[in-house]
């Protein structure tokens, strides 16, 4: 059996940042260095990565747990591996004295990661209390907590302000301390976005409410492109008419289709029903949608829709669009998008 440890990291060193919960490694402190060969080891320890702990530290505390042979031997691997930019903070089961590259490897491995709760990007908050609740913290601490945290400046509500991403508290956590944590990891992301600081168009809360429909309405690699859909709209006094809106007061998920019945709902987020932007965002989105809402792609498009999976078109025509929306009624039918019918 292994046995267990636990070390905390008591004082930080200031060579490098956690930005968005990853890490990010110097190369001023890189050199030479011993390194372990053993991939694996029959000792396992748990450590415990705190919140905004530098990538310095990270390499300091694996060398005096005795995981790695040495601080530049985890540092050489870390500088050379964007990977090490995804380190979690937060509990990490390791075993002792492996290389530093298996370390990483490690540090990466959910499973090795004790209640660790995974946050994906565009969940309501609603649901990310949910799993908050099932990895041990109770409903009313959180429901409590979250009238206790700080906000960044220029962002409202509790909704969109919990940075998707990997959590994993130790036990005893409070839960207003939890909830924080990961609303300091969104004001992070949404300065380094560009977000926090508005544009000449938008406010910040703006800015994450359009960020939140991007995460909503497409794949990463369409991002930029919806962003300017919404833009153009906007700026023609366009409706938006986003299903995903709607989905957001019905609180549904997995379904393609929209009835027109839904499209009636009376509420300020009915993007069908009301010009303009909803009162705020409609889901907690990632690092990505967040570039996209401030950074659109160039365009003239006003329509876009998902034909079929992996296949959506973007147009600035009417007509063209209403063709394209036939197409994906004809694939809708034939059950091209499967189970999110």
């Amino acid at each position: 059996m292994k046995r267990q440890f636990y070390f905390r990291l008591a004082a930080a060193l200031s060579a490098v940042v956690l930005i968005t919960g990853g890490v990010y490694f110097s190369r001023s402190h890189v050199s030479a260095s011993p390194d372990f060969v053993a991939l694996t080891s029959t000792q396992e320890i748990s450590i415990e990565i705190p919140q905004g702990a530098t990538g310095s530290d990270i390499a300091q505390l694996l060398a005096q747990a005795g995981v790695v042979k040495s601080f530049s031997a985890f540092f050489k691997v870390a500088v050379s591996d964007s990977r090490s930019a995804q380190v979690a903070p937060g509990v990490h089961r390791l075993d002792v004295g492996i290389s530093a590259r298996s370390a990483l490897n490690q540090l990466l491995d959910s499973k090795r990661i004790p209640n660790l709760v995974k946050i994906t990007e565009g969940e309501w908050t609603s649901e990310i209390l949910a799993q908050l609740a099932k990895s041990g913290l109770s409903q009313s601490a959180l429901k409590q907590g979250l009238g206790e945290i700080t906000l960044p400046a220029g962002f409202s509500g509790t909704e969109g302000i919990f940075f998707p991403a990997q959590y994993s508290f130790p036990t005893g956590t409070l839960a207003k301390n939890a909830l924080q944590s990961m609303v300091d990891r969104f004001a992070t992301q949404a300065q380094a976005s560009g977000i926090s600081a508005g544009d000449s168009d938008f406010t910040p809360m703006q800015l994450l409410t359009i960020a939140s429909i991007i995460q909503a309405e497409g794949d990463t690699q369409d991002f930029a492109k919806i962003s300017r859909v919404i833009r153009n709209r906007l700026k023609v006094g366009m409706q938006l008419q986003m299903d995903t809106t709607v989905h957001y007061v019905l609180k549904s998920r997995g379904h393609v289709f929209l009835s027109s019945a839904s499209t009636q709902i009376a509420s300020p987020y009915n993007t069908y029903r009301h010009f303009g932007l909803p009162p705020g965002p409609i889901g907690n989105p990632g690092a990505d949608a967040m570039v996209a809402a401030l950074h659109p792609a160039a365009g003239d498009w006003l329509y876009f829709i998902t034909v079929k999976p992996g296949d959506t078109r973007f147009t600035s025509s009417d007509k063209e669009f209403l063709a394209w929306k036939s197409e994906y009624e004809k694939n809708l039918r034939a059950g091209a998008f499967g189970a999110t019918q």
